[in-house]
């Protein structure tokens, strides 16, 4: 497989260039393609595979590789289809195999770290250093049901945020959740550094299905569309609900989750969400809606560990 300095190959035009990027000192080669259009312009990202097991996400990436072609855009379009290929060769969930660590949470990472930091701090210099945009794609993991939503960054410059916001509502999802991390995840560090991006949940509990990949393809070229490297008018749904205030409750103890109710669904302020119990069915803990919410991911297997989400949603304003 072709080893492809990112730089060089960012300079043809009308080419599409397709191999590895090796990950300095790891012996851990990502596989990219690098599509240059006809016309010289902008250059945007898009990833799957952050967390390895979220396989639409994965898929979709993968099927842009293959279908868009350099006579169809302007600009440049990096795609990094498996971030994470050692926690998919190893089946993983969502961690890095070598250390388990998530590369969601080591962003800007660490040259001299560990492979999980190695590969966030590759992309930081190497990757986020050439493009204007970002798109990153995930799903449910095989312990989390997920009702499709769409994250914009909240927490970088206004312009930045701005424009997020623009991309998020190209997205066929009912509801987009406005960020309020300023850096954690790859598109919030993105945004740091004033690259607008999104992040789109779209699948669930570790499975994949051509319907869904579709739908994320046909999301991700209305992006295109909307940023000017596609040609076409741009799409945008009028009905979305800005969601401008998440809560992410932790599980305190290690135990069986019993949830309410299932992912998408609208609960009220004080109701119960679900319970926490141990293995003689004895209550450890209840957790209440905060407010007025939809659920947007909950874990959906019996087990449950401390410290780990047990279930997102976020504040509808009436």
């Amino acid at each position: 497989m072709n080893l492809i300095d990112l730089t060089q190959a960012l300079k043809y035009r009308n080419e599409k260039i397709q191999g590895v990027v090796e990950i300095a000192e790891a012996g851990v080669q990502l596989p990219i393609t690098v599509i240059c259009g006809k016309e010289e312009g902008k250059t945007i990202l898009i990833t799957g595979g952050i967390h390895n097991a979220e396989y639409v996400g994965i898929q979709a990436a993968l099927e842009l590789s293959v279908f868009l072609k350099p006579s169809q855009i302007s600009g440049n379009i990096i795609i990094l289809p498996l971030v994470n290929r050692t926690g998919f060769e190893h089946r993983t969930k969502s961690c890095v195999y070598e250390d388990g660590k998530n590369l969601n949470r080591e962003f800007p990472g660490n040259k001299e770290g560990t492979l999980a930091e190695k590969i966030c701090y590759y992309i930081e210099k190497e990757v986020f250093s050439h493009i204007d945009y970002y798109i990153d794609l995930h799903c449910g993991d095989w312990h989390e049901e997920l009702k499709s939503y769409v994250y914009c960054q909240g927490k970088a410059d206004e312009e930045t945020c701005r424009i997020s916001e623009k991309m998020a509502r190209q997205v066929n999802v009912k509801y987009i959740v406005q960020s309020q991390n300023g850096s954690g995840g790859a598109y919030n560090y993105a945004g740091s550094l004033g690259i607008p991006g999104i992040l789109l949940e779209r699948g669930n509990l570790g499975l994949w299905s051509q319907d869904e990949v579709k739908e994320d393809i046909l999301d991700v070229k209305r992006i295109l569309r909307a940023m000017g490297f596609l040609v076409g008018s741009a799409f945008e749904k009028t009905d979305q609900i800005l969601i401008k205030e998440a809560f992410y409750e932790e599980a305190g103890k290690t135990g069986c989750w019993y949830p309410r109710h299932r992912a998408g669904d609208i609960v009220e302020e004080n109701e119960v969400l679900g319970e926490i119990r141990d293995y003689f069915g004895n209550l450890l803990e209840r957790h209440i809606a905060k407010a007025r919410s939809v659920i947007l991911y909950q874990i959906a297997s019996l087990s449950v560990l401390e410290k780990e989400t047990v279930i997102a949603y976020g504040k509808l304003f009436d």
